[in-house]
């Protein structure tokens, strides 16, 4: 497929064998129709069950059904961002963005927003698929065996992915809950960026991305005395706030 009529870039790779893959339900959120036509024959081509819209509304009333998302952020009628939000909201099915828009700026926000993963325009298919095996391979991980870790007034639910601070809601995106449930689970423990960064958004995003995820918990939880920077080294869970 030639770069100049499509972003992905297809090198010939042979079909998976039978048993070869786990065969997953994907949606295909794209605008262009020639990159969706592209990417949903290599995805079938591989085994997989490809549903394609074309627009931020039909990606929310669809949604519902897949294994994965992958979504352009550029669409007709919603902002991808927007779009992100709102599967987030009620579920935690994996969204990959796979967009043009390639600044810092824009990974952060729509790892912010939701995306489990951010591959810029144009990529390869390989990449791709590198990138959704890893986000699944996170997605069928068991949940720990305490399910539920008090501190306090702050009750974090790994069962219900719920966070309530003295009974009361708290809304944490995926990731904000993942970063939260982390440093909870090892109060007496200073976490690295670095084990952060791999165990939660499994790739080497910049130093930001754990910092904006941890200014937005602070901000949610009422104080920065939650969540304790060791400069240097990373954070550390503070116990009921202080």
């Amino acid at each position: 497929m030639s770069q100049r009529s499509t972003n992905l870039v297809e090198p010939h790779i042979p079909a998976p064998r039978r048993g070869e893959v786990t065969a997953w339900r994907v949606l295909v959120v794209e605008n262009n129709a020639a990159e969706a036509e592209a990417l949903v024959r290599a995805l079938q081509r591989h085994g997989h069950e490809v549903d394609s819209v074309t627009s931020g509304g039909a990606a929310l009333q669809s949604y519902a059904d897949a294994d994965l998302v992958l979504i352009d952020l550029e669409l007709p009628d919603l902002d991808g961002l927007e779009v992100c939000r709102g599967i987030r909201s009620t579920c935690d099915v994996p969204v990959i963005a796979v967009t043009a828009r390639g600044s810092e700026l824009d990974r952060v926000l729509g790892l912010q927003a939701g995306a489990d993963d951010y591959l810029v325009k144009p990529y390869g298919f390989r990449e791709l698929m590198a990138r959704m095996e890893a986000v699944m391979r996170r997605a069928r991980t068991p949940e720990p065996a305490e399910r539920v870790v008090s501190h306090g007034p702050l009750r974090i639910d790994a069962g219900s992915r719920e966070v309530t601070l003295h009974g009361r809601p708290v809304d944490v995106t995926r990731k904000e809950f993942d970063l939260l449930y982390m440093l909870a689970s090892n109060p007496d423990t200073v976490i690295p960026r670095k084990r952060l960064i791999h165990q939660i958004w499994g790739d080497s995003w910049s130093r930001r991305t754990v910092d904006t995820h941890v200014s937005s918990l602070r901000n949610k939880l009422g104080g920065s005395g939650w969540i304790v920077t060791v400069r240097g080294v990373g954070f550390r869970f503070g116990r009921e706030g202080g």
